[in-house]
């Protein structure tokens, strides 16, 4: 692993809209008491209600959750795989820090990988899948002609939830669920105008267009495109420091 690079951010915390936004749309309760635990504290962490750095406590996060110290650790367990999280012995649990370095080499992974999930999502997706794909697409067009950033950051959680869904491959499943939390948290922390909302939603669009009328062709070719402008606003974030 190479050293991380801290940075300095543009906004330190989302607003309340955007975290209210990116709460699980539907009220249907977690499948169990780890999974509670790990959605609300995933949420505070993406969301930098707990701050990169923060020091958190097995013991006083139960008290929070009321619940026994098992699911809390299970849940921060799952949080540390994700890399969200570290956890130091006899210290406690120290919040990750938000790295370029990190960011680019999640990314550097995440190319390939999505490139995969595009290709096989246009083929393998079901009709449902399809339509949804089209309403989140018309979703980000609106988002953008709106500038509306909450609006924006709720379109791409589901176009993501779904992206990877649409592939019916549950590694590529579990390897993109492992690093869409640090790549919202990083685009959370370092979003700007309404010119990256502009272009990271016409680059979305153009995958949930591809992948719905099932040219996968078109489908890889929008997903390098992504790749490409994620590559080059992860490198304008370390430019902005020196």
């Amino acid at each position: 692993m190479t050293p991380s690079t801290k940075i300095t951010t543009r906004a330190k915390t989302a607003s309340s809209p955007v975290k209210q936004q990116l709460a699980p749309a539907d009220s249907t309760p977690p499948k169990s008491m780890v999974d509670k635990v790990y959605a609300e504290l995933e949420l505070k962490i993406v969301t930098c209600d707990l701050a990169p750095g923060a020091l958190l406590s097995e013991a006083e996060l139960s008290k929070q959750f009321n619940v026994s110290r098992t699911p809390v650790g299970e849940a921060l367990q799952r949080l540390a795989r994700e890399g969200l999280v570290n956890i130091l012995p006899r210290r406690g649990i120290l919040v990750s820090s938000v790295s370029v370095s990190d960011q680019l080499q999640l990314l550097e992974l995440r190319r390939d990988i999505s490139r995969f999930i595009a290709r096989v999502g246009a083929r393998r997706a079901r009709p449902d899948e399809r339509a949804r794909l089209r309403e989140i697409a018309t979703a980000f067009v609106k988002a953008a002609k709106n500038n509306d950033d909450a609006a924006l950051l709720v379109a791409d959680k589901e176009f993501h939830d779904l992206f990877v869904r649409c592939a019916h491959n549950v590694f590529a499943l579990r390897t993109m669920m492992s690093m869409d939390s640090l790549s919202r948290r990083f685009w959370l922390v370092h979003r700007g105008g309404s010119r990256e909302h502009t272009d990271s939603a016409r680059l979305h669009g153009d995958i949930a267009r591809a992948m719905a009328d099932g040219d996968a062709e078109a489908a890889m070719q929008a997903s390098d495109k992504l790749a490409d402008y994620l590559d080059e606003f992860t490198r304008s974030t370390l430019d902005a420091q020196h």
